[in-house]
């Protein structure tokens, strides 16, 4: 049983991952045209999507007129967790679908109006008795050794999302420049079900990372813990939180070929995330109360974007954005407070996420003045050291494929659709626990002009 030591607690270290899982939580693209281009955004007209993406790109529209967007994206994740001596098991959680609507008008030099977007929602399923969470070691067991514990046996499970609405206003400064700001309502969401054995909860409270009064209530022998807080809401998590953010942007049309473009999104500033019905079993005995996902926030991103278009039926674009992990992945802190005594619990895990520099490549080619062919690439080096490596949230994904193409079926209606396919990436933690994971993401969009 030495190698179910630690396996409980990776489970619970990645939990702040949100769910996309491709450039670190980040989708590595928003938007059909976007994504056909490997996620470059920051210097062309994207559509509406511009609200994820760079918010001046709204203004290089020519004509004066209102869009109405929907959108659709099935992430189609394929996770596994492995270990040489317990097994290996596939993530159930295999289709998550995000929805978009938005809607943006041009008036003068100005543009603005609204969006809403599903940021992220992905997560993993591990059904009830798989030998990768069957076992651990108890609180007793000395840092080399192992006194073998069953844990609960029961499905282990997590999901994470995330989504805004946005209220973008673009003003075309001069013939050349244009500049924007964008104020975004973001809410997230959380369902977690976990087992954490006795040794690693333990060997978690000698370095003061686990306090709290209930500490004194707990048995001297813990052989696990399991953490739940979970609804069947396949849109929404049990724990929730609001709050908001902020984007700017701005492009430069160096002439009508070429041009450059900047974007900087705000780090989010959320309450915590919470519910009033989770619960807490220690050695099977179970505690009810509410329980908070202390300063979950959306990290600070930043890039630049170059595009060069009208060059007769090929355009090209690339972005090149950096993602400020470190600050926002430092750690993750849930507190929990038991509803009959009203004794809490405050549990710390470090994280610490590197920083990403994110390289997006993409190129266009009119077949025809309605139809667009698209394809492009995106890598991001892996944000996630080893140590906090877990099979709920293997965010490992480094590189993307992209395939897209657009049609005009009118002047006042088109459609766009994307491929996004990611290789397998695979990390092995210092458990040696092995995760592996690959997706697939396909993306559609209507776009309505009047």
């Amino acid at each position: 049983m030495r190698h179910f030591i630690q396996l409980g607690a990776l489970a619970l270290t990645g939990l702040t991952l949100n769910a996309h899982a491709t450039n670190g939580m980040n989708m590595e693209a928003w938007g059909a045209k976007s994504a056909g281009m490997g996620g470059a955004a920051y210097a062309f007209d994207t559509g509406n999507s511009a609200v994820m993406n760079n918010p001046a790109t709204l203004g290089l529209r020519t004509t004066e007129k209102a869009d109405l967007g929907v959108g659709l994206t099935l992430l189609m994740p394929d996770v596994n967790a492995s270990h040489p001596a317990a097994g290996s098991s596939d993530s159930d959680g295999t289709a998550y679908w995000m929805p978009t609507l938005s809607y943006i008008r041009r008036k003068d030099d100005l543009s603005f109006g609204m969006a809403m977007l599903a940021q992220g929602g992905m997560g993993t399923e591990y059904g009830a008795g798989s030998q990768i969470f069957a076992g651990g070691c108890d609180s007793a067991s000395a840092p080399l050794s192992c006194n073998p514990v069953a844990m609960s046996g029961q499905d282990i499970r997590s999901e994470v999302g995330f989504g805004r609405l946005m209220f973008p206003l673009a003003w075309n400064a001069t013939e050349h420049v244009t500049l924007a700001g964008q104020i975004d309502l973001a809410w997230a969401s959380m369902d977690l079900r976990m087992d954490m054995d006795g040794q690693s909860l333990a060997g978690m409270m000698g370095q003061g990372l686990v306090s709290g009064s209930l500490l004194a209530a707990l048995p001297a022998t813990i052989n696990y813990a399991r953490f739940n807080f979970s609804d069947s809401n396949p849109m929404t998590g049990k724990a929730k939180s609001y709050g908001w953010g902020y984007k700017l942007g701005a492009v430069w049309r160096v002439n009508d070929n070429f041009k450059l473009g900047a974007a900087y999104h705000a780090k989010t500033r959320m309450g915590d995330m919470k519910t009033d019905d989770a619960t807490i079993m220690i050695n099977g005995g179970a505690m009810h109360g509410s329980l908070r996902v202390v300063d979950f926030q959306w990290p600070e991103t930043y890039g630049l974007g170059v595009a060069y278009e009208n060059a007769g039926p090929w355009s090209w674009a690339a972005d090149l954005k950096h993602i400020r992990w470190s600050d926002a992945m430092a750690n993750f802190r849930m507190r929990f407070t038991d509803a009959a005594s009203g004794m809490g619990l405050d549990v710390t895990m470090p994280q610490n996420w590197k920083d990403q520099t994110v390289v997006a490549l993409g190129v266009q080619y009119k077949l025809s003045p309605s139809v667009a062919l698209r394809a492009g690439y995106n890598h991001a080096a892996n944000p996630v050291p080893d140590g906090t490596l877990n099979p709920l949230f293997p965010a490992i994904v480094e590189t993307h494929y992209t395939l897209g193409f657009g049609y005009r079926l009118d002047p006042e209606r088109s459609v766009a659709a994307s491929l996004a396919y990611a290789p397998e990436s695979q990390q092995t933690n210092s458990s040696g626990l092995i995760s592996s994971h690959s997706q697939t993401t396909l993306r559609v969009n209507y776009n309505y002009s009047f």
